[in-house]
């Protein structure tokens, strides 16, 4: 019963929404299938699958709202979820900036579920792991890997009309393999839709050989320097970015999209945001499409309504503000929905080609434990991880210490020397970067 139809989510739905007292009700039901295996020291530590079904029920009395969650579905339960979640609204204080719920709506295609991942076996994990331990084992290396893969749906329904559904698959698979004294470190992750898309034993081969080549690193001065971002390296910050891409925050003063008026400039005159504006450059164009081929969303956002392709920014330039209907109708702005996925358009070089360029820099695999510093500017520091080498003549020289880095992806996106080919990592599609006088402030001695 985890993963219903069409069909059945809305005869399920419906039936919800017949118990309702409330002036406005709103449904959300949300199911998953998945299995997953989990390995270390080269050895499967566990295996299992899993599986969910639960609804939650939004009742609303005016400007009071109540929600209440259940993973029971005989009609005593159904209709004890929709009491208590009108229960809860009643003893709600008001909520000022409470909108109507939308009503009927149309969605385009999006073509997120694969029968090859909802078709993964316990053998086709087993299969998988050892494509990733046996040339670890092969190459006295130490692997500890996580593949995940699910079967999701989605479906909303209100007493407005709106009916929305969505099913959808996913895989997930990280690995790092280290040498047998732990002073080596190589990383590697894959993401996809499709499970044939996934090859575990090429993923491994990378980190193998990062792995290998990592042994002996050596310390190098903290400083400013040209850094090759590989996309497990530049998605956290331009992730991190997008999170604070809104247009009320902005309009507050909190963000860095924020307007200052300039002295002896009429404030009340001045716009309170940057939309429209220049803040990056040409190169950079980033946007949101739930029919992406390889890194497609749900076409349809949690409150029901539609989400269509959005550019976020346009050749260096703020294109889009995402809001709340709320903040939209009080500032007299379109609504425009928080996209599900980040694409980020790239360039045609590759990592080689980059590399190739480069008299001196640093290649970069990935950054982690990323803290924000500075909401203003968007400054953060975290750390580089599992692979970090010295770049010298348009060669991997050797491998060095990781850095502690300070730095905001607004300075990052404006000093780009070159993008390659967007790689999906996360459900996003993120192009490696050549980035010029990237900030490493400290050195880090993990590996």
């Amino acid at each position: 019963m985890t993963i219903l139809s069409e069909q059945k989510s809305k005869t399920l739905l419906a039936k919800v929404l017949k118990y309702s007292k409330a002036d406005e009700i709103e449904c959300n039901l949300e199911g998953k299938v998945g299995g997953n295996i989990r390995y270390a020291r080269n050895t499967v530590s566990t295996a299992g699958e899993e599986s969910d079904l639960e609804l939650i029920v939004q009742s609303t009395f005016g400007k009071r709202m109540g929600v209440a969650t259940i993973n029971e579905f005989d009609d005593a339960s159904l209709e004890k979820v929709v009491r208590r979640s009108e229960e809860l609204a009643k003893l709600a204080p008001e909520n000022e900036e409470l909108m109507p719920l939308f009503g009927k709506q149309k969605y385009s295609d999006s073509k997120t579920f694969f029968e090859s991942t909802a078709n993964v076996t316990p053998d086709d994990r087993a299969e998988a792991a050892a494509s990733s331990i046996t040339p670890s084992k092969k190459n006295k290396l130490v692997a500890a890997g996580f593949l995940e893969e699910a079967v999701t749906f989605s479906a909303i329904m209100n007493n407005k009309g709106l009916f929305a559904y969505n099913k959808a698959t996913d895989v997930d698979f990280s690995v790092t393999i280290r040498t047998e004294d732990g002073k080596g470190s190589g990383w590697a992750t894959r993401n996809f839709s499709d499970y044939k898309l996934l090859d575990t034993a090429k993923a491994s081969d990378i980190a193998i050989t990062k792995s290998m080549g990592s042994v002996d690193a050596k310390a190098m001065e903290p400083g400013k320097y040209t850094v090759i971002l590989e996309p497990a390296a530049s998605v956290g910050l331009i992730r991190n970015m997008m999170r604070s891409f809104e247009q009320r925050s902005a309009d507050e003063g909190r963000s860095f999209l924020s307007f200052k008026a300039k002295d002896g400039e009429d404030s009340e005159k001045a716009p309170k945001n940057k939309l429209g504006q220049k803040m990056f450059d040409e190169r950079v164009n980033i946007y949101s499409d739930p029919q992406h081929p390889i890194a497609p969303t749900a076409p349809f956002s949690g409150n029901g309504y539609p989400l269509a392709k959005t550019e976020w920014i346009k050749d260096g330039v703020i294109a889009n503000m995402p809001n709340s209907p709320y903040w939209a109708k009080k500032t007299g702005m379109p609504y425009v929905p928080r996209g599900e996925n980040i694409i980020m358009i790239g360039g045609d070089e590759s990592l080689q080609d980059m590399i190739k360029s480069t008299r001196r820099g640093v290649l970069v695999t990935r950054l982690w434990y990323i803290r924000a510093l500075d909401p203003q500017t968007l400054l953060y520091t975290g750390l580089t991880r599992d692979g970090t080498f010295y770049i010298e003549n348009g060669k991997i020289k050797y491998p060095i210490k990781n850095f502690r880095f300070n730095e905001s992806p607004i300075v990052m996106l404006n000093n780009i020397e070159a993008l390659g080919k967007p790689e999906r990592i996360d459900g996003h599609m993120i192009p490696p970067m050549k980035i010029r006088d990237f900030t490493f402030s400290s050195l880090s001695d993990a590996v």
